[in-house]
């Protein structure tokens, strides 16, 4: 059963195994991988697109500032949209089997996506094409809600007890590498057809692109293996027949920790990305292909820091990273944005990459901390609802960010200090997680 309240759970289950195929373990980590690439993929894509253009596609207004809320807004949506999916594919999950949900989610990430890309505008449909924008982003929030915490789940769960922090890291790769390929389908069609023809109609083109991808990453989830921990508790009969009731009545505090350990990776990145890259191009004037060099640039470097993190997770302990990973970005929040607000090109560049590379070392070995939060049969559940519910603060920093600084004569300052204050959180989250972490032997915290 699910642990009682404010206490370290305890995973109990019968066979559970401690000895694994290492290469079993790398098969299915980069599997993971691959499905959580074209799961940001998708995501980055609507992220990058609500600052660039949807704003004018989608949303008309004579004032740049509410037509962009309205466009982070409808990003904010897809972020609540996450809570009910994890709910959903979590209990599922814990009840039927990592493999087979993981299946399912992708396949709604990747065909919401080219959807999107095949949606009339504004000026063809009128009030329909948001509304149907919007309905389109709640469905991709619902599948991204069972994705992410089942790739971290299926990964961990494959892996020796004392690797975990470095396999757990694999899956987080997807996030950059979704980035590059994003940033770089709309780069390379600004520089293809340029500016005019891009916002008429090349920003569609990376949408549409998400369907051949998605039948190469459904060809590579399918020969994923189920984990054997999850096997074994069908084996011994010990599914958790009501997961969302066990982990909300006594997980609350795992939740809470676990929230906030995830917060920093997730909304830092957003505001980092997406707000950055409006408020470069509407506030500073600056062209969108700078913005977008530095979030591709960013990104390539964040492959390094979550490779790099997840061998000090290892090594440390998942906690000790988050602590410090925080306590990092606290301390370089203020002169990221004055680098960016410099309007210096290289200045705004290296601002970009600094930012995203600190954020991201918490981030590596954030599915290894909330994996070691809840017990194998409500793992699934515990780690959606607990992520999810991070995205869904995290999915209005754009639109929190926007307001403020139209707010405030344009000034940087409200971007650095939500980024302070959200990187504050994510290193108290590194003060509390050994206590409230499953203790197996061999795991560091």
């Amino acid at each position: 059963m699910a642990s009682s309240a404010g206490s370290a759970p305890t995973d109990l289950t019968p066979g559970t195994p401690r000895t694994v195929d290492e290469r079993v373990t790398r098969k299915v980590a980069l599997a993971a991988l691959v499905g959580t690439a074209l799961e940001w993929y998708d995501f980055f894509l609507f992220t990058t697109a609500a600052a660039l253009v949807f704003n004018a596609q989608f949303f008309v207004s004579q004032d740049p500032f509410v037509a962009a809320m309205g466009s982070f807004a409808t990003l904010a949506v897809g972020f609540v949209a996450r809570p009910i999916g994890g709910f959903i594919f979590g209990a599922l999950g814990d009840k039927v089997g990592r493999k087979k949900i993981l299946m399912v989610t992708i396949v709604g990430i990747g065909v919401v996506t080219g959807l999107i890309g095949l949606l009339p505008n504004y000026m063809t449909i009128g009030l329909a094409a948001p509304i149907l924008l919007v309905s389109l982003r709640i469905v991709q929030g619902l599948a991204v809600g069972g994705e992410w915490s089942g790739a971290v789940i299926i990964a961990v769960e494959n892996a020796p007890v004392a690797k975990r922090a470095r396999y757990a890291a694999l899956p987080q790769i997807g996030s950059p590498i979704g980035t590059i390929l994003s940033s770089g389908g709309f780069f390379g069609m600004l520089f293809l057809v340029g500016q005019n023809s891009f916002d008429a109609w090349g920003w569609r083109i990376p949408f549409i692109a998400a369907i051949p991808l998605l039948a190469i990453s459904m060809w590579i989830r399918s020969r994923l293996s189920e984990s054997p921990e999850f096997e074994a508790l069908m084996e011994s009969g010990e599914t958790e027949h009501a997961p969302i009731r066990g982990v909300l009545s006594n997980s609350w505090r795992q939740i809470l920790v676990g929230m906030c350990s995830a917060l920093l990776g997730i909304g830092g990145f957003y505001l980092i990305t997406s707000f950055v890259v409006f408020y470069g191009t509407k506030v500073l004037k600056l062209p969108s292909e700078l913005l977008l060099l530095g979030t591709l640039l960013a990104a390539a470097l964040e492959i390094g820091a979550l490779v790099w993190a997840g061998r000090m997770g290892e090594k440390f302990g998942a906690s000790k990273v988050i602590l410090w990973g925080g306590v990092a970005s606290a301390i370089i929040a203020v002169p990221v944005f004055l680098a960016i607000d410099s309007r210096n090109p290289v200045l705004v560049v290296a601002g970009m990459m600094i930012g995203v590379a600190v954020l991201s070392i918490p981030y590596a070995v954030s599915g290894t901390a909330l994996t070691a939060l809840f017990a194998t049969r409500v793992r699934y559940t515990g780690v959606a609802i607990t992520s999810n519910t991070a995205g869904v603060i995290s999915g209005f920093v754009p639109l929190i960010a926007t307001a403020l600084v139209a707010a405030n004569g344009n000034s940087y300052w409200p971007g650095a200090i939500i980024l302070l204050i959200v990187s504050v959180l994510t290193a108290l989250s590194g003060i509390f997680l050994p206590g409230l972490s499953i203790k197996e032997e061999g795991m560091k915290h």
